[in-house]
């Protein structure tokens, strides 16, 4: 009998918390319902707190309980996070992270991780936004998301396919990954020598860039748009701004960026969004809370 209640206990402390072993995924989930990943840690804490409280007798499904109470969190928050953003000052831009080690962002795809894809998913209903995201990135059935999202299977693929249409609409065909990098190189050398006319050949006719400060640090305040405005704007920072600059290539949100560093503090993260066309959009993160998780590896090259 002790050995029977022995290999009970034994059994019981091996066996794996499906909280730990679905948090991946749903921060995963929370982070690109949210754009944050402060937001989004948090909102898995919740969920965590809904599991502890939850009458384990009625859960089938453990994982499939955590996604959909993920899913409705994220869902309130995100309606919140709308009217909070309204005071923002100036653009806001999701957080960045770091993906150059491939943190637990538990996607089974990287759908809906670039940064411009998130820009683009804020324009979205939150529940366009969530059946996208479990559809895109985390290869859910549409029985699924409609099971999830508490709505007949129909509704759940039109809401997948106009979140879809969306996205096709707002954005050109990307350039390929090794393109992308190639840009990026070539805009910020010649953003470093505030070279116009070499700009000016990197950017599509429409090009938009966004830099989000939030009223700490001197960044612009409103989107500049247009070839000629964008170029004129990035090659006329000031000398000082690069001075004691240094440059660290990083992997942000699963694509090449630039993490500028001023005596070994960040001071800016620099991404771009490019087609066939060119340089569609620039992003450049500068408030100080969303640069905190990304660590630059080393200076690619001093000012």
């Amino acid at each position: 009998m002790w050995g029977g209640k022995g290999v009970t206990m034994k059994a019981a402390m091996t066996t794996p918390d499906p909280f730990l072993a679905a948090r991946p995924k749903l921060f995963g989930i929370a982070y690109r319902m949210l754009g944050s990943a402060a937001e989004a840690e948090d909102l898995v804490q919740d969920a965590w707190l809904r599991w502890q409280g939850a009458d384990r007798s009625d859960v089938a499904d453990p994982t499939g309980f955590l996604v959909t109470t993920t899913i409705h969190l994220a869902i309130n928050v995100t309606q919140s996070a709308r009217a909070r953003r309204e005071t923002y000052i100036g653009p806001w831009l999701p957080e960045p992270i770091d993906t150059t080690n491939d943190p637990a962002l538990g996607a089974e795809k990287a759908e809906a991780l670039e940064l411009a894809v998130l820009v683009l998913l804020e324009k979205l209903s939150a529940t366009e936004r969530a059946a996208y995201v479990l559809r895109e990135a985390f290869d859910y059935s549409y029985r699924q998301i409609a099971d999830i999202l508490k709505v007949e299977e129909p509704n759940a693929r039109q809401l997948v396919t106009r979140a879809r249409k969306h996205l096709a609409d707002e954005r050109r065909v990307p350039a390929s990954a090794a393109e992308q990098e190639r840009l990026l190189g070539a805009f910020m050398d010649a953003a470093r020598r505030g070279d116009h006319a070499a700009l000016e050949r990197l950017f599509a006719a429409d090009i938009v860039s966004r830099t989000d400060g939030n009223g700490v640090v001197n960044a612009a305040r409103v989107p500049v748009t247009g070839r000629e405005r964008v170029a004129k704007f990035v090659a006329g920072f000031p000398a000082n701004f690069w001075k004691g600059v240094s440059l660290a290539r990083v992997e942000a949100n699963g694509g090449p960026a630039f993490l500028l560093s001023r005596e070994g503090a960040p001071i800016a993260l620099a991404m771009l969004d490019a087609s066939t066309d060119g340089i569609e959009s620039l992003f450049w993160v500068m408030n100080p809370e969303k640069l905190s998780r990304i660590s630059a590896p080393r200076p690619a090259s001093p000012a």
